[in-house]
């Protein structure tokens, strides 16, 4: 993993208590090159035999519940990383947390389209707006741009880009889903436009179509190729990729 992550002093990852979340604590985690604070978040920490094993077994990974659909969890979370950064503040926070499913014009309810945008959509919105004062203290305390100072990576899809769902890329089926993650770039975007004379970098990432509970067994990737992609695109960014869109391999995807 590039020595980038040891300039990162704390991450944070919410959804960590399985699939790419839970992998990206464990790759972070066992780095020799890793940032010192690791904070993993899930709704239902205890129920993940795994992230606890983790967090006994490695210094600095600290377990934290939050729901990001909850705002009374989300306060919580917040006072309780607050008193874990200190006055370093949060370098990186990944928004991860997501659901998904597939809903066509058949069976698509207003429902399903309400529950993923406010869970996809909304909550990693609010969370960050929680968390925004510790990613400004961690960005007063650095220059430049990227995961060293302060960065707010989105864990979007290509499948919200609107671009892409056309002919093949349409293929797959899901109004409350993709609709749910192109709004979320749109989220990106105007955090961007908000948060860059900040000096706290904004970004939408594409993990690929991954093997977990969300991505079926038919997918593409298993979970281990794409955090470990991701990691490094993530330690890559700088100024040029505020903004912006991109998959785990690192090219720019569009809206």
């Amino acid at each position: 993993m590039s020595a980038t992550w040891a300039k990162c002093r704390s991450v944070l990852i919410t959804g960590s208590s399985r699939g790419i979340g839970l992998h990206t604590v464990k790759q972070l985690a066992k780095s020799s090159s890793r940032p010192a604070t690791i904070i993993a978040t899930a709704r239902n920490p205890t129920a993940s035999t795994d992230l606890q094993e983790l967090s006994k077994t490695f210094p600095g990974v600290h377990i934290v519940t939050l729901d990001v659909d909850n705002e009374q969890s989300v306060s919580s979370a917040l006072q309780e990383v607050a008193s874990i950064v200190g006055n370093e503040g949060l370098n990186c926070l990944i928004n991860n947390a997501a659901i998904g499913n597939t809903t066509d014009l058949n069976t698509v309810t207003p429902e399903a389209m309400m529950k993923s945008f406010q869970v996809n959509t909304v909550a990693p919105l609010f969370v960050t707006k929680a968390f925004l004062p510790l990613l400004q203290t961690a960005a007063a305390r650095s220059s430049g741009m990227g995961i060293h100072r302060a960065a707010i990576i989105n864990v979007s899809s290509i499948l919200g880009s609107i671009t892409h769902n056309w002919a093949e890329g349409a293929n797959f089926k899901s109004y409350a889903y993709r609709t749910s993650k192109a709004a979320l770039n749109m989220v990106t975007r105007c955090l961007a436009a908000d948060l860059g004379s900040d000096g706290i970098l904004c970004m939408s990432l594409h993990p690929g179509w991954v093997r977990t509970d969300m991505g079926g067994p038919l997918a593409d990737l298993s979970v281990q190729e794409s955090v470990s992609a991701l990691l490094s695109v993530l330690s890559a960014l700088s100024e040029k990729d505020h903004g912006g869109f991109k998959d785990f391999r690192g090219n720019v995807l569009p809206w």
